[in-house]
């Protein structure tokens, strides 16, 4: 297993990467050449600041069985469709559930149809 946060902004890397070091789990931060993180434990990876840079580098990146920790519902929504687990910075869950439930009220909210 490896971590692989979104990390442009995300208010809980410290969190991520204590619980990580206790588990010696592989932690990677991904954020565009806008943000500067510096990590004792973790590797971070500096995309590109184009629209989605960070996304599709950490999809590409992740692989079955990994943990993405995301606020974006269309990155954690391919994470699952890799196998991959997907978590929102709050702690809630992805699931493919409640991402299709997500995906219906975003079609209702913004009639998308």
């Amino acid at each position: 297993m490896h971590i692989y946060v979104d990390a442009d902004a995300c208010p809980v890397i410290g969190i991520v990467e204590r619980i990580a070091k206790s588990h010696n789990i592989a932690v990677t931060l991904l954020c565009d050449t806008n943000h500067y993180l510096t990590s004792d434990y973790s590797e971070v990876v500096y995309v590109g600041a184009g629209a989605d840079a960070v996304d599709f580098k950490l999809i590409s990146l992740c692989e079955k069985g990994d943990l993405v920790v995301t606020q974006d519902y269309g990155v954690a929504a391919i994470a699952l469709g890799k196998s991959s687990y997907a978590i929102h910075q709050s702690g809630k869950w992805y699931t493919n559930e409640n991402i299709i439930k997500h995906r219906n009220w975003k079609i209702i909210k913004y009639q998308m149809w």
